[in-house]
């Protein structure tokens, strides 16, 4: 919850539209018998609409509100799902056992939902065959083709090539 709501003695209007505890409308009311309303029911007059003409003030437990709005924002976080992106640094003469590995790894973050990002990093005399890379992400988007679908290809940026791979659809 961004901001506190006014309760009780805190609202500075003079008459309020008033909602019963139940939800019902009770009308336009001055303050004092609205406060009077809410303690009669053993509840707190909470300001719920202060821009309103006149302000609506609801009778509610204002600390079960409080923890109903806390807990469900808590709720709404865990069920987000997992974004971002992933990223796997290659070079162009990786072995192929470490190439498996990191093939392998990047399956695994394209199940989960991550994008993941392939960097071929290219070192002095390697940046005079940048094909060598680009045949290596080929090798990438072709071991990962059931799992992933290709974003963004640039080709040879500096000393890298890049690539981004995101999850199909239906394989996470």
């Amino acid at each position: 919850m961004s901001e506190r709501l006014a309760t009780n003695q805190e609202i500075r209007a003079k008459e309020v539209r008033l909602i019963g505890p139940t939800g019902e409308q009770i009308g336009i009311v001055p303050l004092k018998i609205a406060i009077d309303a809410a303690r009669e029911a053993d509840l707190d007059l909470v300001e719920v609409a202060p821009n309103a003409q006149p302000p609506v003030a609801k009778v509610m437990d204002y600390g079960k509100y409080v923890y109903e709005q806390e807990r469900a924002a808590r709720d709404a976080r865990k069920k987000q799902k997992a974004s971002g992106q992933k990223a796997i640094r290659l070079r162009p003469k990786t072995d192929d056992h470490d190439f498996d590995t990191k093939v392998r790894q990047a399956r695994k973050f394209l199940t989960q939902g991550y994008s993941v990002r392939f960097q071929v990093m290219f070192r002095m005399r390697e940046l005079r065959r940048p094909e060598m890379g680009l045949a290596l992400l080929d090798k990438v988007i072709e071991d990962l083709s059931d799992v992933g679908t290709v974003e963004n290809r640039s080709g040879l940026q500096g000393r890298f090539a890049t690539m981004v791979m995101a999850p199909k659809a239906g394989a996470s």
